[in-house]
């Protein structure tokens, strides 16, 4: 053995290992919140995202590549922006508050359904060991998809949360708040970065307190499992 395969071997390769395991997890979770956006405007009266091409299964269509790096290392982030006419809709307001609200909600059901998927596969996979990666993957995929959610749901623009704020408040308001949202990108990274800084980090606290109380569906599928071994 050269020098250079002793090095390579000592090498700790658990954290680039786990973050290649975050990406493809990462990509579903964008991917599928930002349609859910586009389906929802469309449904209600607003084809702007069909048009644009963003009603699509292709990651590279919603990736921002600032919001994946920071879902992936930091857990939290987001995708890019589907385009919205919310002039479109019968109800401006409260159809934004819909397409708003579409992303998070889908990515909740994305995380309930991966967990029951990582509990159906945990008997026939747990003894092989590229098992565990797969495992792996469809556990990262319903994490990932939850903190997706809660994260969005914060009540700072662009997050999905702002929209939904914006139809209980005045119109007056509500174009006072449009006007502040260009700082709101600021105002997320100081927040990911102090609440990192944190003894307990308020982010990954609520996202654990959460996916505790959703980790029975990985039972369910683990128990409907066992009916047939």
């Amino acid at each position: 053995m050269n020098d250079f395969e002793a090095i390579l071997r000592g090498l700790d390769w658990s954290v680039p290992v786990q973050l290649l395991l975050s990406v493809l997890p990462a990509l579903i979770c964008i991917t599928l919140h930002e349609c859910a956006h586009g389906y929802a405007a469309y449904r209600l009266g607003d084809d702007t995202a069909r048009r644009a091409g963003r009603l699509t299964l292709n990651p590279l269509k919603h990736i921002d590549v600032m919001g994946l790096l920071m879902l992936v290392v930091f857990r939290f982030g987001w995708a890019k922006p589907v385009p919205v006419n919310m002039y479109n809709f019968k109800d401006p307001r409260g159809g934004m508050a819909i397409t708003a609200a579409a992303g998070p909600v889908a990515n909740l059901l994305i995380s309930i359904a991966a967990l029951f998927i990582y509990g159906l596969l945990f008997i026939p996979l747990a003894g092989k060991e590229w098992g565990w990666y797969v495992l792996e993957s469809v556990y990262m995929t319903a994490y990932l998809s939850l903190t997706l959610a809660l994260f969005n749901i914060i009540p700072i623009p662009p997050l999905d949360g702002s929209k939904v704020l914006y139809s209980f408040v005045s119109e007056r308001s509500y174009r006072k708040l449009m006007y502040y949202e260009r700082y709101g990108m600021i105002a997320l990274l100081i927040l990911v970065v102090v609440s990192n800084r944190l003894p307990v980090d308020p982010l990954s606290a609520a996202a654990n307190w959460v996916f505790d109380r959703i980790f029975i569906a990985a039972q369910w599928g683990f128990d409907l499992v066992r009916l047939f071994v």
